[in-house]
């Protein structure tokens, strides 16, 4: 996976992320089990790819290759501070 591809699953789980807050917002669905299950499913995912956009960052700064870096468990990554 290049840092394009990161980046536009990024921007696809955001926009996820924001549809489901809005609606929420908006007193429609997004309050219900099922939205909160997914949000957090949302976050976990977005801590992942946001990991491994920047260790793939790092790897090429440091001259490493960006393609030996791997998606890491949602627990190594959990909470990640953006």
């Amino acid at each position: 996976m290049d840092d394009k591809t990161i980046l536009n699953r990024i921007a696809e789980l955001v926009d996820e992320e924001h549809r489901l807050r809005a609606d929420a917002q908006a007193g429609e669905s997004g309050t219900d089990d099922d939205a909160r299950t997914r949000l957090g499913e949302l976050e976990e995912s977005l801590d992942q790819c946001w990991d491994l956009l920047r260790r793939r960052r790092a790897a090429r700064q440091t001259h490493g290759d960006p393609d030996a870096q791997g998606t890491r468990p949602k627990p190594a990554v959990e909470r990640y501070l953006q």
